[in-house]
């Protein structure tokens, strides 16, 4: 056999093989916020491991990084983390209003012990570190779940 045939043969088995190796379905978040009177919340989305170990930030609410510092887990969690606002950033979410972002995920990270965590803030008003925390689960997949002090509610979808 060729070298070359060996490399072509050796690609195409990649091009086959890999996919199916990183399979993820992507995760569409709607968090709606309560109408707490206030300027518009900041809010860090990001994944906990079983141990409760930061593993990436899925999306910030709120584009100055000086109030990143009272997304308080979340900064604290993430701050080794060089890549954690990398094309996950966009404007802090008005009271009563809802935020709808996707994100892709793996799927060996599904039931498997992970954590969806939102850390909230807003201007003036008390800080909520792990305002919502929920185990990523298919089973929890479409069930709202209500926050502590900013959020009426998150909801997720697995597609």
């Amino acid at each position: 056999m060729s070298k070359r045939f060996l490399l072509t043969t050796l690609a195409a088995a990649c091009t086959v093989a890999l996919p199916s190796l990183a399979q993820g379905r992507t995760v569409a978040l709607s968090t709606t916020l309560k109408d707490y009177g206030g300027d518009g919340a900041y809010l860090a989305v990001y994944l906990t491991d079983a141990q409760g170990a930061y593993l990436r930030t899925l999306w910030v609410a709120g584009g100055k990084a000086k109030y990143y510092k009272h997304l308080a887990d979340w900064n604290r969690l993430s701050a080794s983390d060089g890549q954690r606002l990398q094309g996950v950033t966009g404007a802090s979410v008005g009271a009563g209003r809802t935020l709808e972002v996707t994100a892709e995920l793996e799927d060996a990270l599904i039931d498997a012990g992970y954590e969806l965590r939102v850390d909230a803030a807003a201007e003036d008003m008390r800080d909520s570190p792990s305002e919502i925390r929920v185990p990523l689960t298919a089973a929890n997949a479409g069930s709202p779940q209500t926050g502590k002090q900013y959020i009426q509610s998150l909801t997720y979808q697995l597609q």
